[in-house]
């Protein structure tokens, strides 16, 4: 009877540390999951810019066509003068893709040089000439002067410093190949600048002011289609699946 006893004994110890056991693994489980899901939704990047007047956080919510766009986001004054650019892709800003170019139209599979004058022309003739040289980004002469990174590949946030008082923040983006019935490959035959770009650059802006916590950027127009100039086109009725790259864009200050 008493062998009974303990062997019951002994067996209830070993259910209680079953049990203890299986509630930790889920837990532990659970945790782990609640931190893939927060990590896959979002992307944050931690930006510092010169101004150190206003904490505020960039949020970009990616469409139903996002697809590894090239983007810049940048801040002007009143009068339209570029300030200072915020981010900006690094494979732009560098002249190095994820797939270099051979010739006109061969991509290779790996990472190579490609310049790209149709991809952000309306940020690129803003800023003006890289080490008063060239307007593109090259490798041989990137544009450094602000933060760079690869494209994220979900919604994301970037935190920076703002100044206060009234200027503007705009977005310039742009996804190669999104052809359309309008902006189709044969559209600019002599252009292999247009070939590589399709449906042209969206420029989005918004006017910040000291008054308000949350500003919404719209489309103002799009770039050049061949990348030749930096003048902005306000007719954006031909553009389809370009407009669904970004849901929003916003700008909030805490």
């Amino acid at each position: 009877m008493q062998k009974i006893i303990q062997t019951r004994n002994k067996m209830k110890k070993i259910s209680f540390l079953l049990i203890t056991i299986f509630a930790i693994l889920l837990i532990i489980s659970g945790c782990k999951t609640t931190e893939t899901q927060i990590t896959e939704y979002r992307d944050s990047i931690y930006v510092s810019s010169n101004i150190n007047e206003k904490e505020a956080a960039i949020s970009i919510l990616k469409g139903e066509k996002f697809n590894h766009p090239t983007f810049v986001i940048w801040q002007e004054d009143m009068e339209g003068n570029f300030v200072q650019t915020i981010f900006i892709t690094k494979s732009y800003a560098s002249g190095v893709f994820g797939h270099g170019m051979v010739g006109d139209s061969m991509w290779m599979d790996k990472p190579g040089e490609s310049i790209q004058p149709a991809a952000l022309p309306y940020w690129t003739h803003k800023k003006g000439l890289i080490n008063g040289k060239n307007l593109v980004p090259t490798p041989q002469n990137p544009y450094v002067d602000a933060y760079t990174g690869a494209t994220p590949t979900n919604d994301f946030v970037f935190e920076t410093i703002l100044e206060e008082g009234q200027y503007k923040i705009l977005l310039e983006v742009n996804q190669t190949w999104d052809w359309n019935k309008f902006w189709t490959n044969n559209k600019f035959p002599e252009s292999d600048a247009y070939k590589h770009s399709a449906q042209p650059s969206i420029i989005y802006a918004v006017t910040i002011n000291s008054d308000d916590k949350e500003y919404f950027l719209n489309p103002i127009g799009h770039g050049d289609p061949k990348g030749e100039s930096g003048k902005l086109f306000t007719d954006l009725s031909t553009l389809t699946t370009a407009k669904e790259i970004f849901k929003s864009i916003k700008v909030s200050f805490k």
